[in-house]
């Protein structure tokens, strides 16, 4: 297969690149190389083409796509942003570059996609209630925040709800700026599957960690804002009471699910027909807290134990954990690497500058 990895020089696209060499691929990578992302330009394996520029540019996108069977589409601007002042920059680079790119695959004839896209599409995770019904929660309250009431309430009832896992079916309900783009990327993937007769398939992230994870910044994960905390030989600090839970998920699982869906776009099937669009979880069926991780990583540094400041912000998800079982029954994918292991890893693993 000839694979062309946009943002492939950054933290997934780069362990994606190195997936599919291992399967003999050929692969090319379209990345900006922008140093806001890459302070030292990153070194790409032997036998990788580069292609430098924007995604967002049409030249730049129909000289990348020549000869090309397939897209991993990575490239974005991620974080969940500092303000809304980021909205102009989010949709120009994830909205308006997944649009460029679109077109230009419809011109050149590359009909397989594989999108990254977020579990921040869906804002809070699922919910039951005591009699076990699946219920939509409202927004926190400040009252119960600052009182230290962290979980949601049934919006009639009022009764606190018991977390579950989400599904790729339940309803998307993007809470910011960030979230909004992922969301209209996974739309303009299903318009042109539709339009251009092409096989599409959005992989919803769920909270990746690992080797090469770029170091606090504005826009980091958790993990790496721990990481680099513990650095300074600083303690890591949780908000709320650090039992936010999520599936955290190992970036190498990561590239194998797009491997994974890279196969299905190329063969189609029942479960991918022609001009289909069809969205999945990546997430660990492993269910961990926030504090899990700050305690994990704290053990595997010798730094100080995690503290909880009962700080919070208004419109942060309280839970989201992933069922992952679509894209393991249906293409065939399985996680490797457990939470304790991972962990282990990560806790001495270079981070990005």
């Amino acid at each position: 297969m000839r694979l062309l990895v946009t943002g492939g020089a950054g933290f997934i696209g780069s362990r994606v690149v190195a997936a599919a060499l291992a399967q003999g691929w050929q692969v090319r990578v379209l990345d900006s190389l922008d140093p806001a992302v890459h302070r030292n330009a990153p070194a790409l394996p032997d036998g990788v083409e580069l292609v430098s520029g924007s995604v967002a540019d049409p030249g730049t996108a129909a000289r990348a796509l020549q000869g090309i069977d397939a897209v991993s589409h990575q490239a974005a601007k991620v974080g969940l942003g500092v303000d809304f002042q980021d909205a102009p920059d989010y949709v120009a680079a994830n909205v308006q570059g997944t649009a460029v790119l679109l077109a230009a695959m419809d011109r050149a004839g590359v009909a397989s996609l594989v999108l990254a896209s977020s579990m921040v599409v869906y804002g809070e995770g699922a919910y039951r209630d005591g009699s076990g019904n699946l219920v939509r929660p409202g927004p926190r309250s400040l009252q119960d925040l600052r009182e230290g009431v962290f979980d949601p309430r049934h919006p009639e009832t009022g009764e606190l709800l018991a977390p579950d896992l989400v599904a790729e079916d339940a309803v998307l309900d993007p809470r910011n700026v960030y979230a909004t783009s992922k969301l209209a990327q996974e739309h303009l993937a299903a318009n042109w599957a539709r339009e251009s007769g092409g096989r599409a398939i959005a992989l919803r992230y769920h909270n990746v960690y690992g080797p090469g994870m770029p170091r606090n910044t504005p826009y980091a994960g958790v993990a790496s804002i721990f990481r680099s905390a513990l650095s300074r030989g600083e303690a890591p600090k949780l908000f709320e009471d650090g039992a936010q839970r999520r599936s955290f998920i190992h970036v190498d699982d990561i590239a194998s699910a797009n491997l994974a869906a890279l196969r299905e776009t190329q063969r189609g099937s029942a479960v991918l027909p022609d001009t289909a669009f069809r969205a999945y979880n990546v997430g660990s069926a492993q269910v961990h807290t926030v504090g899990d991780l700050a305690a994990a990583l704290a053990a595997a540094c010798a730094g100080p134990a995690p503290v909880r400041t009962g700080e919070f912000r208004l419109g942060d998800v309280r839970h989201i954990t992933a069922s992952s079982a679509r894209i393991r029954a249906e293409l065939g994918w399985r996680e490797r690497w457990n939470f304790e292991s991972g962990m282990a890893e990560f806790a001495q693993a270079p981070l990005r500058d």
